[in-house]
């Protein structure tokens, strides 16, 4: 029960984001752009030749973003149902149904680690930002989503009489 219920939280997390994301667009859209456009990182910067300034850039990596967000958050809430209904199987058929979750974690991962850290945090320099670096935010997120992964991802022995 408590893999199901960890992958519901992450979901609920996940979707809970890109819909604020959406329903306040303008909030989380300044932090995209000023992270893309590189323009509060040190002064004189070598990197910032890798700045985005066109607004449609910006846009095109904020829904890019919001339909990680989305997808991620859907992934884990299909995996939390496919494991709800698999919770009285063999523990070969609900270590088969973790796929789902293992997908939404992996998507999850890749977001905020790959996109925040690596592309936000080191290609655009988002470290160098007093005001705009979301590098321990995203550490959070992607080290819950690997906590959750790999919780889920222990293997399950037969327990008879007993729920999972």
């Amino acid at each position: 029960m408590t893999k199901i219920l960890l992958s519901l939280t992450l979901a609920a997390f996940a979707l809970v984001v890109a819909y604020d994301n959406l329903v306040d667009y303008g909030s989380n859209f300044a932090f995209v752009r000023h992270v893309l456009s590189m323009d509060t990182t040190f002064p004189g910067n070598a990197l910032s030749g890798r700045a985005l300034t066109q607004p449609w850039m910006w846009h095109a990596g904020y829904v890019a973003i919001i339909v990680g967000e989305a997808a991620t958050g859907l992934l884990l809430l299909l995996g939390s149902i496919v494991l709800w209904r698999a919770r009285r199987q063999s523990a070969s058929a609900f270590q088969a149904a973790k796929r789902w979750v293992i997908a939404g974690c992996g998507l999850g991962f890749v977001l905020w680690f790959l996109g925040f850290m690596v592309v936000g945090g080191e290609w655009f320099a988002m470290w160098q930002s007093k005001v705009w670096n979301g590098q321990e935010a995203a550490f959070r997120f992607y080290m819950a989503i690997v906590g959750v992964l790999v919780f889920v991802n222990q293997a399950d022995g037969e327990v008879e009489g007993h729920r999972r």
